[in-house]
């Protein structure tokens, strides 16, 4: 053989070895055929079916119970929603001071003329004290006057008479020209005193009135340093405490007047141009929705305005309303004042139509 095809014969790759199963001595395992796909079954479709039904059989006993709680209005009738508010009043200093004393606190209900503060008046109280002794020793000065005045007087008409007895003697010629001169000079110089002393009367008399009127003006100072109430109302807010120094004008307490209770809403024009003030109307607050508050309108904007985002509207080309003030009446206030708050979303009924009877549901309670 050849050496060279020796080493070709050896160039080559080594035989590889034969697998029993490419031979076919051993069968190869057969793979995994899928199962086709199987329909569903009717019974898993059953149970989403009847939670359907009941979802929309509950729906709709709700609407219906909405329906019946809320009926649709009567013709005569608008609606639109609102908040509740009562206004603000603040309590605050007339001049500049220190806060002495604080007589009432937040969520306290006071009353009409009710102190709720006091201010240091201890410089005041000193200038009261001094006017008054003005006052006093005008008054002493008028009674010298008038002591004074008297005493005139009677030289007055002693120098009168004097001179009457000297005019006689002088025409019968028993007195001379000369007692008869010195006799009308002392009856001049006693009217000349008597009216200096009415003089001295009415200077004092003013002086006394000056004193007077400081005394009346630092006792005004005094009880303004006071703060009461000026309604009935609740205390919203307290923005001092003691020793604090306040200008004037500065905030002391923040009460809400419970007299004056109401609720701004917003009508479209084809409503408002029914609408008069001193028209009957009803508030209901979310908080209390079987509770309708009698109210009547107080106010009708003679012009239109944007709607304020939080209300409502039944169509977006709503955009120019006109705002209408419900006011609740004072005497349902004055008997349920604990129960104002400020706030409190409701929706306000507005009959624009007399001939018309409220709802059931919106008659006005006890």
């Amino acid at each position: 053989m050849d050496p060279q095809d020796t080493q070709l014969v050896g160039d080559q790759p080594p035989a590889q070895p034969i697998r029993a199963e490419s031979a076919g001595l051993i069968p190869a395992p057969a793979l995994p055929v899928p199962a086709p796909p199987q329909p569903l079954r009717k019974r898993a479709i059953w149970p989403f079916v009847l939670l359907l039904l009941i979802i929309g059989a509950a729906g709709g006993g709700g609407y219906v119970w909405w329906q019946r709680l809320h009926p649709p209005l009567p013709p005569g009738i608008s609606v639109s929603n609102g908040r509740i508010e009562a206004d603000e009043i603040d309590i605050a200093t007339k001049y500049a001071g220190r806060v002495a004393e604080l007589r009432a606190d937040i969520g306290d209900l006071v009353e009409p003329g009710q102190i709720v503060a006091r201010m240091d008046s201890k410089e005041l109280q000193q200038s009261l004290a001094k006017a008054e002794a003005q006052a006093e020793q005008a008054q002493h000065v008028i009674d010298q006057a008038r002591a004074n005045l008297a005493q005139l007087q009677t030289q007055r008409t002693l120098a009168e008479q004097e001179m009457e007895r000297t005019r006689s003697l002088l025409q019968n010629g028993w007195t001379t020209r000369e007692l008869a001169d010195q006799r009308q000079q002392a009856l001049d110089g006693a009217a000349a005193g008597l009216a200096g002393a009415q003089a001295r009367i009415s200077e004092a008399e003013r002086a006394l009135e000056a004193s007077r009127h400081d005394v009346a003006l630092y006792t005004v100072q005094i009880a303004d340093n006071s703060l009461i109430a000026p309604k009935a109302g609740r205390i919203q807010y307290r923005l001092a405490n003691v020793g604090e120094v306040l200008g004037a004008g500065g905030k002391v307490f923040t009460m809400l007047d419970i007299g004056y209770v109401y609720m701004d809403v917003f009508l479209p024009t084809e409503e408002v141009g029914k609408i008069k003030v001193g028209s009957d109307a009803r508030i209901v607050l979310d908080a209390y929705p079987d509770r309708p508050i009698p109210a009547k309108v107080s106010f009708v904007a003679s012009q239109a305005q944007f709607t304020p985002k939080t209300v409502e509207t039944r169509s977006e080309r709503d955009k120019l309303m006109f705002r209408i003030r419900v006011r609740v009446d004072q005497d349902r206030l004055a008997a349920h004042a604990d129960a104002v708050r400020s706030g409190l979303p409701g929706v306000a009924y507005v009959r624009w139509n007399p001939d018309v009877a409220w709802p059931s549901r919106l008659q006005a309670a006890p």
